[in-house]
């Protein structure tokens, strides 16, 4: 690598079309330095085209410019400008797949349910696209978020809209009092290195092995915690109520995106417990249609529509009685009627609850309108954070961008970084018993009751060798 080049990232979406526009100012005026900007492929297609080589035409086929910079980006000379790049959710997955096929890239369908090791295969493919697929690559390296002193002046110059506050405002965080993640969490830091499994023990004595080995060393902290799902959907069921009963919209805050493998799961379950009834009634439909709630209601929506017209009439008309008889949803687009329970990586925790504080507490409900909120976010390891937010607000007012500081992102990442429930040793459980992380020796290091559909979760973190 030339030492006077700078690589940057194609993305997706807004980050792309910014890119149009500004890469060719930055082009411009690095280039009078003699410095070569190089733009690698790091978008979700990209991703998507280069797990497929097998698939394409010798035209068609990629390089894995993510894994190119993976080596890149542990070299000191390395400098990496990445823009903000998807997350991808299993419904945008699937959108990037059909608009693949229909470019004439014979790209596989996803399997929601893979029923042979040739499906198996595939989905665990696109597992490496899913989800948080490039933050464990590029954090690796120094990661510098830090803003030029002129885009700081600029933005205190021009400070952005805050909505005002009022004492009164009915918005608050709802969160669960147990049965979480943080409630349950157990620790320890390993004396000796050792290969770690994990187990579920059933309570008939059967062992499942979820994860075959994790290697550890010594000086290493390791933790799990279980999300219990009874203790999870009576909570729901608790903040719908609460909602219909305070006149505030209801709206629920995840990470389905990142945290690909325990968030579309709370975020199926907020979706199945609103709309406890269409599920109850049609529920052997809405299976026979592979309908899963973890893809939100514009998936449920959309096989619906393949029904017979009596039939598909009779669940829509439940559908709409549900709207009405329960609080009004928070929105994504009020114009297109998509809801905050349409797709998981529509409402992202870290930009909408910012957003929401930004407009005084506040969400758009279905009539257009800016409506005081209920936000529900079932684990209590960052949903304080956002209620003391609040509270500040209602108790001194908004936030003012010119005078208010920031806390930049600086620094050496962790090794193979990635966000805590999506990791490989995040699991549902398909039973009641327990989970155990045991060494090699026979040694039980951690363990947590568990029942069937709980969410287990393990966490490594260790200095760099």
């Amino acid at each position: 690598m030339s030492e006077l080049e700078i690589i940057w990232t194609k993305v997706d979406e807004a980050p792309a079309l910014a890119t149009y526009s500004l890469l060719p100012i930055v082009q411009s005026f690095v280039g009078v330095a003699g410095v070569k900007m190089t733009l690698k492929d790091i978008s979700l297609t990209g991703r998507i085209l280069a797990n497929f080589p097998d698939k394409l035409k010798p035209e068609q086929k990629v390089n894995d410019e993510l894994a190119e910079l993976g080596k890149l980006a542990l070299k000191p000379e390395a400098n990496i400008i990445k823009l903000p790049n998807i997350s991808a959710s299993v419904p945008q997955l699937k959108a990037a797949i059909k608009e693949l096929q229909g470019k004439g890239y014979d790209v596989p369908d996803y399997p929601d349910n893979p029923a042979n090791d040739a499906e198996r295969e595939i989905r665990a493919r696109y597992g490496k696209v899913l989800g948080s697929a490039v933050n464990p690559v590029l954090r690796e390296g120094n990661s510098d978020r830090r803003a030029a002193g002129a885009v700081k002046q600029y933005a205190r110059n021009n400070p952005h809209k805050m909505g005002a506050w009022s004492k009164d405002s009915k918005s608050h965080v709802a969160y669960m009092p147990g049965g979480d993640f943080y409630g349950s969490e157990v620790a320890t830091t390993m004396t000796a290195p050792t290969n770690a499994r994990i187990e579920l023990v059933a309570k008939d004595g059967s062992v499942t092995v979820l994860k075959a080995k994790t290697p550890l060393i010594a000086g290493e902290i390791i933790d799990c915690s279980v999300m219990n799902r009874k203790a999870l959907r009576a909570f729901l069921a608790e903040q719908v109520d609460a909602a219909k009963r305070e006149g505030v919209l209801f709206s629920v805050h995840l990470k389905a995106t990142m945290m690909k493998i325990s968030d579309p799961i709370l975020f199926g379950h907020a979706v199945s417990v609103f709309f406890a009834d269409v599920f109850q009634k049609h529920g052997a439909t809405l299976t026979r249609l592979g309908v899963n709630p973890n893809n939100g209601v514009g998936d449920m929506l959309a096989k619906i529509e393949t029904l017979p017209d009596a039939e598909k009439a009779a669940i829509l008309a439940d559908i709409d009685a549900t709207y009405k008889a329960r609080p009004a949803l928070a929105m994504v687009n009020s114009d297109r009627g998509i809801t905050n329970l349409h797709v998981s990586s529509d409402t992202i925790i870290d930009a909408s609850m910012p957003a929401m504080i930004r407009e005084s507490g506040k969400m758009w409900g279905p009539d257009g309108k800016l409506h005081d909120t209920l936000a529900v976010i079932p684990d209590r390891c960052y949903a304080r954070l956002f209620q003391t937010v609040i509270e500040d607000c209602k108790g001194n007012g908004a936030f003012d961008p010119k005078t208010m500081g920031t806390v930049p992102n600086v620094g050496l990442m962790a090794q193979q970084a990635e966000e805590y429930g999506s990791h490989d040793k995040t699991f549902e459980l398909p039973a009641d018993g327990e989970v155990r992380v045991v060494a090699e020796d026979g040694t039980v290091l951690l363990s947590r009751p568990v029942e069937a559909g709980d969410i287990f979760r393990m966490c490594q973190v260790k200095d760099a060798p």
